[in-house]
């Protein structure tokens, strides 16, 4: 036999034995799923929040546009 049909399937188990621990544990997925830790925690607040601050600075565009509503940059 060859060492790599004897190599290949070593090295596959190892790769998937590793790849088992990866992962969220059931105990540590009530801190995740709190509100606090979303990437926004208040999307109408920020959206509300946005949509004063553009007004205000008469820019269009989305966030992270340059300039405002006087054509300075």
């Amino acid at each position: 036999m060859h060492k790599r049909t004897i190599f290949l399937p070593i090295l596959i188990a190892i790769v998937m034995n590793g790849c088992s621990s990866m992962g969220i544990q059931p105990w540590d997925r009530d801190m995740l799923a709190q509100k606090k830790m979303q990437v926004d925690p208040y999307p109408l607040d920020t959206y509300l929040d946005e949509h004063i601050y553009y007004s205000k600075e008469s820019s269009s565009g989305g966030q992270g546009v340059g300039g405002g509503g006087c054509g300075c940059n």
